[in-house]
């Protein structure tokens, strides 16, 4: 385990808007407003994107994600934080569960994301006294946080 300790810095309450796109104009709102470390939570509408539902096969590296279509316009949730890759972007990373009629799906969220109409985000920003990045790991095939 590792891990570093921070604070509660500054509280953003965003409204995304129709057929603004996930995770870009989260990333591009973090970095406008020097969010470099965060919490989020979303909840909504979406209307078309795509999730990771896991790995193609758990064991075999780099991994190969699985794929799945958000079906028709659905309601969504999910979970995430921001912290700058290598390059000092500030990245999302989000889980999110989608529903619609008795349909549920969960996962990663991917660029490409459509808002349908509202979405909720509360940014909770995270004091820089840590100083956690994500860095791509090589065997993994994808970047992980370094507390």
């Amino acid at each position: 385990m590792k891990f570093s300790q921070a604070k509660i810095k500054r509280v953003f309450i965003v409204k995304l808007e129709d057929k603004e796109k996930l995770p870009d104009v989260i990333e591009n709102f973090a970095k406008r407003h020097k969010i470099y470390r965060a919490i989020c939570i979303m909840l909504g509408g979406v209307g078309g994107g795509k999730l990771v539902c896991g790995p193609e096969k758990p064991n075999v590296f780099p991994v190969s994600p699985i794929l799945k279509n958000i079906s028709g316009t659905s309601e969504i949730l999910g979970l995430g934080t921001i912290f700058p890759d290598e390059k000092n972007n500030p990245k999302l990373h989000m889980h999110a569960a989608t529903g619609r009629k008795n349909k549920t799906l969960v996962g990663c969220i991917r660029p490409g994301i459509n808002v349908w109409k509202i979405m909720e985000f509360i940014i909770f920003e995270i004091s820089s006294e840590t100083k956690a990045k994500r860095k791509k790991d090589k065997k993994l095939g994808f970047s992980v946080l370094e507390p």
